[in-house]
């Protein structure tokens, strides 16, 4: 039997995307060869709460990491596009991500079938009043160290750091979708940020057939039903059309 016909038939599709999705849209990953914290380890202190909120230099190192971000530039890739063609063509799909990039919505998934587990890049929010506004306008400032206009307070992108928890009913909504997928893919991450990991384990616990994506083994290998380490851009659309079969 081909492994792919396990997945055909499937009514609701649940995706965890990582960063290595996006590699192929020439986004950087973090953790690969060539990743933004294996070519630059200290890099890792400016996404981490308590060093953001504590260090100027740390927030303007973030800020100057951003400004010239290739996901700015960023064209989806075919394996966004394929999960996007895969719901229009009736199969529903539901993207739980971890990249804060947007390019599943880009690619045509409408935002309401993608929960940023992360947050997203595109916004700015402000950490001492309620002030949210888009984050081109922010980095259009010229400011190294930007502060609300409102109140003067911090001003950080509206992506979850280390030391920040996931939103309660963001995570909760993931897991009852990984709970009620008949597939779960989990495509180009790493596995090793929990809680957004462990939705491997939830959907393969309530009997979902769990495919994992990627390029380097995982903590979550074993739980799977299958593991491909084929190019995701190759892979994913390939996956895509066993399942609108």
């Amino acid at each position: 039997m081909d492994h792919f016909d396990l997945l055909r038939g499937a009514r609701l599709v649940g995706v965890l995307t990582g960063a290595g999705i996006s590699t192929a849209s020439g986004i950087p990953d973090y953790r690969g060869p060539d990743g933004v914290w294996t070519r630059s380890p200290s890099a890792v202190n400016a996404f981490t709460l308590a060093n953001f909120m504590a260090d100027a230099v740390v927030r303007k190192e973030f800020w100057r990491s951003y400004t010239g971000h290739a996901a700015w530039q960023a064209e989806p890739n075919a394996a966004h596009r394929a999960l996007a063609d895969l719901d229009r063509a009736g199969t529903a799909v539901r993207v739980l991500t971890q990249n804060v990039d947007g390019l599943h919505q880009r690619a045509g998934l409408a935002a309401r079938k993608v929960l940023e587990l992360h947050g997203t890049m595109h916004t700015t929010r402000c950490t001492r009043c309620p002030e949210r506004l888009p984050t081109p306008e922010v980095l259009a400032r010229g400011e190294e160290d930007p502060r609300c206009s409102r109140c003067g307070g911090i001003l950080q992108l509206d992506v979850v750091l280390f030391g920040q928890t996931l939103d309660a009913d963001v995570l909760g909504r993931a897991r009852s979708i990984a709970a009620a997928s008949e597939v779960f893919l989990a495509v180009g991450s790493s596995l090793q940020v929990e809680p957004a990991a462990s939705l491997c384990a939830v959907a393969a616990q309530a009997g979902a057939t769990v495919v994992i994506v990627n390029r380097d083994p995982t903590p979550y290998d074993e739980t799977a039903t299958l593991v491909l380490r084929g190019d995701i851009d190759v892979v994913v659309p390939e996956l895509c059309a066993a399942l609108a079969a």
